[in-house]
């Protein structure tokens, strides 16, 4: 089984759920340095069955610099966080073709 995690070794719950998978074989992104595509991103929230919205850290300075609101278009939101990977709220964690917030870290833990 491939997991990856798209991670941000700043982000104490993306450290915590690193932990959590301690002792798999775990193929880490450094999603800033390395940002998703769009499409990627289409494809992890088709994986978490989430609207764009809950993937988006508004709270970031770079969601208001960019005009977005909480009822901006998927394709804009889409589009600021392959822009702006700070933007995506983490970890992510990807599994056997399913994916998951870790938010809280425990619950990455029903893809393994």
């Amino acid at each position: 089984m491939t997991i990856t995690i798209w991670h941000n070794p700043r982000c104490s719950k993306s450290r915590q759920t690193l932990a959590l998978l301690e002792g798999r074989e775990v193929e880490i992104r450094l999603y800033v340095q390395d940002p998703p595509s769009a499409a990627e991103l289409r494809d992890a929230l088709a994986a978490l069955q989430r609207p764009a919205i809950e993937l988006v850290r508004t709270g970031e300075a770079e969601f208001k610099a960019a005009g977005l609101t909480k009822q901006s278009s998927e394709d804009a939101l889409v589009a600021a966080m392959a822009k702006h990977p700070k933007l995506i709220e983490r970890p992510v964690v990807f599994a056997n073709g399913k994916a998951a917030l870790g938010r809280p870290p425990e619950a990455v833990l029903k893809l393994l």
